[in-house]
């Protein structure tokens, strides 16, 4: 904590040479009625125009979706494979997204951060708003809040935390247009989040972002958001981290805090056969395609997988009034 306390004094202080004042994060508030619980999808990793399974786990969604009646879909990023939009006119909008995620329940808001690959494209044209105009469904920004009720979102841009897509990127290209300097964006960006996040009264936090903080598969856990972000979320009480990047469905409880991490990043290609043990409580993990299904009320929170046929492989939920977890149950099916 007191390394990465450091390192954010550090890097705010060049922030205010070679950027402007940080400004507050912009917060999109989603209508719930009141006493009703919130039901939301996560699904991440998907667009590539219906190819890997993406059709069919987005037919899944679509029952999912009908049977629960969600407000909202959440995605983790790599909305577009493998190099993001080339523009607002680019048809993967079509092929990827529109045309794969046709069921009348999921055309609720989607909100959407974005991923690596969604970097190696054209960012501005994910981010403008001339794309609501094609379909009011999606909500792109870079780090943004979603306040609905009980609940406070904070969606975080965390690709420009990576050290490696700026130093080594190798043969691909990041748009890194209103985000260069590094250094003075991250710390920008920390500070608007802890100021968010210091200033909310909700119930539940919950912050979402696209790279591992935990991860037991391809990715792995990623050094940079623990040393910088993580600090952030556990000081200010957030209760659940989500995130995409790597291909699988999992969650992994922190053993120093009560954080729970999940990956829901299954929305197309999968089934990596990794696995790498980290130091923190593997609660569950699929190397497979699927989704992940949350209902957040007062007191309770319920997380559910789900695989590409519909299987529901895990359920947890989370009692807010003791802070301890009541039920855990997991069933994979083999193929």
């Amino acid at each position: 904590m007191a390394v990465a306390l450091a390192l954010l004094a550090a890097m705010s202080a060049l922030s205010s040479c070679t950027s402007p004042a940080t400004a507050e994060l912009t917060r999109h508030e989603h209508p719930v009625a009141a006493g009703a619980p919130l039901r939301l999808l996560v699904v991440g990793d998907w667009g590539r125009k219906g190819g890997y399974n993406q059709t069919r786990v987005a037919e899944q969604m679509g029952k999912v979706a009908e049977e629960t009646e969600i407000d909202f879909v959440v995605s983790t990023g790599d909305n577009f494979l493998e190099n993001g939009l080339a523009g607002v006119d680019d048809m993967a909008f079509h092929d990827s997204f529109m045309d794969v995620y046709t069921a009348q329940s999921l055309h609720k808001p989607w909100y959407l951060v974005l991923g690596n690959h969604d970097y190696r494209g054209n960012v501005l044209a994910q981010i403008d708003p001339a794309l609501r105009k094609i379909d009011s469904r999606f909500i792109c920004m870079r780090s943004f809040i979603v306040s609905a009720g009980i609940v406070d979102f904070f969606f975080v841009d965390t690709t420009p935390f990576q050290l490696q897509y700026w130093t080594d990127p190798g043969e691909d290209h990041y748009d890194w247009r209103g985000v260069a300097p590094r250094d003075a964006y991250i710390a920008n960006l920390l500070e608007d989040v802890d100021a968010a996040m210091k200033k909310s009264t909700a119930t539940w936090k919950i912050a979402v972002g696209h790279h591992t903080m935990r991860s037991v598969s391809a990715h792995g856990d990623t050094q940079e958001l623990l040393e910088l972000l993580l600090p952030v979320l556990k000081e200010n009480g957030v209760d659940f981290y989500i995130n995409g990047h790597d291909h699988c469905l999992e969650h992994i409880s922190s053993r120093n805090s009560p954080i729970q991490y999940f990956t829901s990043g299954g929305g197309s290609k999968a089934w990596r056969g990794i696995f790498q043990q980290n130091e923190d409580k593997l609660q569950f993990f699929y190397d497979g395609q699927g989704f992940l299904s949350l209902e957040l009320s007062e007191n309770r929170a319920r997380f559910a997988f789900y695989d590409v046929f519909g299987e529901a492989l895990y359920h947890w939920s989370f009692s807010k009034a003791n802070l301890q977890k009541v039920q855990s149950s997991a069933s994979v099916t083999e193929e």
